[in-house]
């Protein structure tokens, strides 16, 4: 029983780490942008979206 609640707090370590990663990605590449290509993006969805 004891080997299944290491594995199990294992696995949620590398869960969370996984997710860190995931999000510092995501960040990265939304902090890429220049303030004019957001908002030229932010405006072509407004017209998409009439």
């Amino acid at each position: 029983m004891r080997n299944l609640w290491k594995f199990l707090g294992l696995a949620g370590v590398l869960g969370v780490a996984a997710t860190g990663v995931l999000v510092t990605r995501a960040e990265r590449q939304r902090r890429a942008y220049t303030p004019d290509e957001i908002r030229d993006r932010l405006r072509a969805r407004l017209e998409e979206s009439k």
